[in-house]
């Protein structure tokens, strides 16, 4: 077990952690594994929240990092740098669009998406100055800026922080009938989470995406497609849209683009939304650095040969299919899609939190979420041995709630 002084020291010296951590302070990390200060070895089953897909310190990655680092880490925006040009022009062709925008943040994504769905709108749709409308889904999680808790319905990231931003709708979450009454002559975007991680690896009904897709066509309106967890191969696909084949009109990526070692985010798109931005109208100081930039190319050609995703296909059936086949009595629900699974606790028991608490003793880290919820997202680069270690594990603490 780590040092359960660690991160309350950590909040007296550095500040309130956005969430309440796990007792345990991590010093090294390798593969599908972690240290605490005091030694102790402990499965990731969180994987940073989809940010370490390849796993801790992936060797390609490592060496692309550290290559980098005795060449060029930054350039100013009135310079292009060498590795920008091949980061977007390979990003731009595992999504299949024309463009690439490269941010930080996830949130900075969101952001960027947001104004340039609004761009678009004015410019193009011809909405009115100051009624662009974008229509978001309840139970979202984008970020936690001051815009994007505007229209958040998580009251923890939410409240206090207002007054906030105008311009959305949200609706119920895999509700087609509901985007469909939203969607008017105002709206410019809607902006959809394929799969809703923070809420609990929530999968929308089949044909949502397809159906959201052929309404945001026939209203005028971008199709926005939040995958800073579901894409780059978290889901079995490169891109969770691909499970209905649709092509949204944004994409937004983030957290495994930087492979765990830089953040690196990107906005893809067309040349239809993407080329309407000017210069001075938006940026980044790091957006499109070499260091990240050279780091996210070597994410995109471990992606290239599809053998990760296959294995998220294969290990995350092999997951739910033995919580499954166990049958434990505190289990009221199994999702899983690739390799991500969402195990609800039944109410009267145990807390989320506190399995998640008995699964770290047992040398397993997982994340509760929405209190009564279990995240399981192991590297993609997980082997079968590896899972069964953990499942043997969390099997035998789900039987003891």
């Amino acid at each position: 077990m780590g040092n359960s002084q660690g991160p309350a020291r950590l909040e007296d010296e550095y500040g309130v952690h956005n969430y309440a951590p796990l007792p345990v302070v991590i010093t090294l990390g390798e593969g599908s594994w972690v240290e605490d200060i005091e030694g102790s070895r402990y499965f990731d089953a969180l994987s940073a929240y989809s940010a370490l897909n390849f796993g801790h310190r992936h060797p390609r990655l490592v060496a692309a990092a550290h290559e980098q680092l005795d060449r060029l880490t930054l350039t100013s925006r009135a310079f292009r740098n060498d590795r920008l040009g091949e980061f977007c022009r390979g990003l731009a062709e595992l999504c299949s669009q024309d463009r690439v925008l490269p941010m930080n943040t996830g949130a900075e994504a969101v952001e960027t998406a947001i104004k340039a769905a609004r761009k678009w709108g004015y410019e193009v749709k011809g909405v009115e100055q100051g009624r662009a409308k974008i229509v978001v889904c309840r139970g979202n999680f984008h970020g936690r800026t001051t815009t994007i808790v505007s229209f958040s319905d998580d009251e923890a990231a939410r409240t206090n922080f207002g007054p906030y931003t105008p311009g959305f709708a949200s609706v119920p979450y895999g509700d087609l009938a509901a985007l469909e009454s939203a969607l008017d002559a105002d709206t410019v975007a809607f902006l959809v989470e394929p799969i809703q991680g923070e809420a609990g690896v929530l999968i929308p009904p089949d044909g949502y995406l397809a159906g959201a897709r052929a309404l945001c066509s026939e209203a005028n309106a971008l199709l926005i497609a939040d995958e800073i967890q579901s894409g780059l191969g978290r889901s079995g696909r490169t891109f969770a849209c691909e499970h209905e084949d649709i092509s949204p009109d944004l994409l937004l990526l983030g957290k495994a683009l930087g492979g765990g070692i830089i953040p690196v985010s990107a906005v893809v798109g067309g040349d239809e939304v993407l080329g309407l931005f000017r210069p001075g109208q938006h940026g980044s100081t790091f957006g499109g650095n070499p260091l990240g930039c050279a780091v996210a190319i070597e994410v995109i050609e471990l992606l290239r040969d599809g053998s990760l995703q296959r294995n998220a296909v294969e290990l995350g059936a092999r997951l739910a299919e033995s919580l499954g086949a166990a049958d434990h009595p505190a289990v009221a629900a199994i999702r899983q899609r690739g390799l991500w699974v969402g195990v609800d606790i039944r109410e009267g028991g145990a807390s989320a939190r506190e399995a998640c608490m008995e699964l770290m003793a047992s040398g397993v880290l997982a994340k509760e979420t929405q209190r009564r919820t279990i995240r399981f997202a192991p590297p993609l680069t997980t082997t079968a041995e590896e899972l069964d270690w953990m499942l043997e594990r969390v099997n035998r603490v789900l039987a003891t709630l």
